[in-house]
Order: C-alpha cells, then structure tokens, then sequence
C-alpha cells in the first residue's frame, strides 16, 4: 500500500474523526460521516459514493482480502490508526473493526425526485430514533421503494451511525432526502407528471391497508414513534389506512414494523398486477 497517516493519539484528526459520530450539527458541517462494517462500507463504494478517506487498524497482523484491495485502490486518503483508537471509533465491544470508511454526505434535494407510473416512496414523519429510521430505508430498499423522504426539522438523522448500521447499506442504494414539512413535500408531489396517491397510516384509519389501491404511484406516510402522523400529514393525505392488529394486541406497532408492513402491502398488490 501506498504511505498512510499514522494516528495513535488522540490528536485533532482522531477528534475530528469522532466529531462525526457524535455530533449531528458539526457532522454536517464537515459534510462527512463514518461508515462502520463490511457490508456497509462494500455497498457505499459499489453504489459510488465519494470514500474521502479510509481508515485501518494499523496494529493488526494482516488485512484481509477485502481490507487490502479497497485500501490499494488509487486516489484514496488512508490513514493508519491504533488498534485502541479504531475500536473507540468502531462503537463496538471487543475487537477493533480493520476498516472504517469516511464518506462525504451527497447534496439531495427534493426537486431532484421525480414521480413516474408505479413510483413507490417512503415518508418517515419525524422519526425519533436513528435505529427505526435506518431499520425503515433498510425496508424501503427491500420492497422495492425508489426514494425514502424524512420529513421534520428535528427528524433523526439517516447519517447517524445507528442509522447508517441499521440499514444494512440500504442507505447507499436509494435516495434518502430531509424535507422540512410535509407541506413541502406535498406541493412537490402536486408539481408532479405523474402525481402521487400521498396514503398515510394509523390505527384508527378509514379502511385496512389491503383495502387500499397501491399499485399506482403512491408516497406511503410513517408517523412518529409516539404521536403518530402530524395533523398536517393526516389533512394533506387522500386516504388514511389502518394495519389491522389482532384485538388483544397490548400495543401498536412500533414504526419500523408498521413502515415494513406497509411496504410489503405495496409490494404484494404491485407483485399480483
């Protein structure tokens, strides 16, 4: 391999490293995230993303095969850091990761999405928890969906390390865009050629899900862990469709499960025609 950085103290490069998986706000500002695991990071290079640097355990005896041939791939950063210090920065117990991956955020707008015959999106209503929402693009991706939008000012982030784990590397192969309201994305869908069915989702909705036609272009509406749809989402979607539960259920799904459920839903009436 070409010559590296070496880090083994905590020097500005390492807190600026660590910067990236703590702080939201100076996340985005560096314009830059840390990619942790195998599948992840594999996924991040084949789907394009710009690797502005990578990271690995310069204590360990021998790289894998995987490791080596990202880490000889030319014009890449790479940076040599102590076992000790990857492991801090791998968030996990025990041993350190041999490779992390520092990649820029993409600029993704709205605007850029465009609606067509049988076009399927996901709406995370200001998601909470970084885990549900990396859980729900990690369904969006598997069901099919073309784009996942996060609407909310104070929405998780899809950046989050606990996000970007918990997609599974679904967040490289979709769009995943932030949206300040739900107002904005419903004049977006109504500029549309092909403008969506906006179907919101909650337990005390009209009809069943099933009931639902899904198969045309269709935004499907998560609500918020606890508070559901906002009022606005609830005013703005055509219809609001429940999943049916069984009557002695203690409590509702959680919104990855019900995101999931709603996806499958969508998939299995567009797979039957």
């Amino acid at each position: 391999m070409a010559r590296s950085l070496r880090v083994s103290v905590r020097n500005a490069k390492f807190q600026q490293w660590e910067t990236m998986l703590r702080n939201r706000t100076k996340r985005h500002r560096l314009g830059s995230f840390l990619v942790q695991g195998v599948r992840p990071i594999t996924m991040a290079v084949e789907h394009g993303w710009t690797v502005q640097e990578l990271l690995y355990d310069a204590d360990r005896p021998r790289l894998s095969d995987w490791a080596r041939g990202l880490l000889d791939a030319p014009h890449t950063e790479r940076a040599a850091v102590s076992s000790e210090l990857m492991a801090e920065l791998g968030d996990k117990d025990g041993e350190a990761p041999e490779l992390l991956a520092q990649v820029a955020i993409p600029t993704r707008r709205l605007s850029q999405l465009e609606s067509r015959p049988g076009w399927l999106g996901l709406v995370v209503d200001r998601p909470t928890s970084p885990g549900n929402l990396g859980s729900l693009i990690r369904s969006a991706d598997a069901f099919g969906a073309d784009a996942v939008v996060v609407t909310g000012r104070n929405a998780a982030d899809p950046f989050d390390p606990k996000a970007v784990r918990a997609s599974t590397g679904s967040l490289f192969a979709l769009p995943v865009i932030n949206a300040a309201s739900a107002h904005e994305v419903a004049e977006w869908a109504g500029r549309q050629g092909h403008r969506p069915s906006i179907v919101g989702t909650d337990e005390r909705g009209e009809a069943p899900l099933s009931d639902q036609d899904l198969r045309g272009a269709v935004l499907l509406v998560i609500g918020n862990e606890t508070e559901g749809m906002s009022k606005a989402w609830t005013e703005l979607a055509d219809a609001v469709a429940r999943i049916p539960m069984s009557p002695k259920a203690a409590s509702s799904l959680n919104a990855a499960n019900a995101g999931s459920v709603a996806l499958y839903e969508a998939a299995r009436q567009r797979a039957e025609g």
